[in-house]
């Protein structure tokens, strides 16, 4: 079962049958192989929960052709990085050379040689994965080794955009562990560190669902986004995190607020639109962080954006 999970996934889309047969007897017993007929299905898995590392691409397709399925992905921050590899029928120069503008890495013309397939599968794939670490590498805060403040505002910038095309709510809860300052000035830097980690992985630990993100804001500032989630159902998240902080029973006795380490957290929530910005959510996170503090902290407050 470990072994399985841990396979590279390749999504195979053609409309015919005989060839995802062919290329997918010979890709898995290496890789595991998920298939499509049609470029709608092929959009929605690689946007779902579980993606492909990379997509095995065929240009004559009904309704919607490969040209556009790659266009779309490429287009879509959640699959934007995943390799296209293009195998077609069409063998022209000019196809050829479209489809690499689209985006595409690579593009095999029909009839295929498999062991050329596999081998630039696997060229293709190894590359992806050295890309996919320096990308983790850019966008994982270095103390707590949870995702930073420059990968919050990527997915943000992505999340605020799909809601507003799919007319579904999304919240941000911005966090902020009480009386870190007077931690610091008393217990020392190094516990300080401890204290931060320790406040990061009990949030990561908190969130209930694959979409769901949290980072690091800044300092002992912490930040989540909560897509497709009402504002009751953020608050309840927000109020799980919260809790999980103050479980941890981090000793503070200089905190102005209890004997242990706490949180206080400010919730806003919306539906997009093209009047209203992603900052603009995050400003009503803060003001409501800002409520939280004055009505005594280790609390949750929120309002709609």
């Amino acid at each position: 079962m470990s072994s399985l999970i841990t396979k590279t996934t390749v999504l195979i889309v053609d409309d015919e049958p005989i060839n995802i047969k062919l290329l997918a007897q010979a890709l898995s017993p290496r890789y595991r192989v998920k298939t499509s007929t049609s470029g709608e299905k092929a959009l929605q898995i690689a946007i779902s929960d579980d993606p492909p590392d990379l997509i095995l691409l065929d240009v004559l397709m009904p309704e919607m052709d490969g040209y556009e399925v790659c266009r779309q992905l490429k287009q879509d921050a959640r699959s934007k990085n995943t390799p296209v590899v293009f195998i077609t029928g069409k063998n022209s120069s000019e196809d050829e050379a479209r489809g690499l503008e689209l985006g595409a890495v690579d593009y095999i013309t029909k009839p295929f040689n498999l062991p050329i397939v596999m081998a630039r599968v696997k060229n293709h794939i190894a590359l992806k994965k050295k890309n996919d670490l320096l990308e983790q590498l850019v966008f994982i805060d270095g103390l707590t080794e949870i995702p930073n403040r420059r990968r919050f505002d990527e997915l943000l910038e992505a999340e605020w955009l799909r809601a507003r095309r799919n007319s579904t709510p999304i919240a941000v809860l911005l966090m902020d562990i009480d009386s870190f300052k007077l931690f610091n000035d008393n217990y020392g830097h190094t516990e300080g560190d401890d204290c931060l980690r320790a406040t990061a992985a009990a949030l990561a630990n908190a969130l209930r669902r694959p979409a769901d993100f949290v980072a690091r804001y800044g300092g002992e500032e912490f930040v989540a986004i909560v897509p497709e989630a009402t504002e009751d159902a953020a608050v309840a998240l927000a109020e799980k995190m919260r809790a999980a902080v103050e479980a941890l029973q981090v000793p503070h006795e200089y905190s102005e607020v209890a004997s242990v380490v706490t949180l206080s957290v400010g919730v806003a929530a919306t539906v997009p639109s093209l009047e209203r910005t992603p900052e603009q959510l995050i400003q009503t996170a803060d003001e409501a962080l800002y409520k939280a503090k004055q009505a005594g902290r280790n609390r949750v407050v929120s309002t709609q954006c």
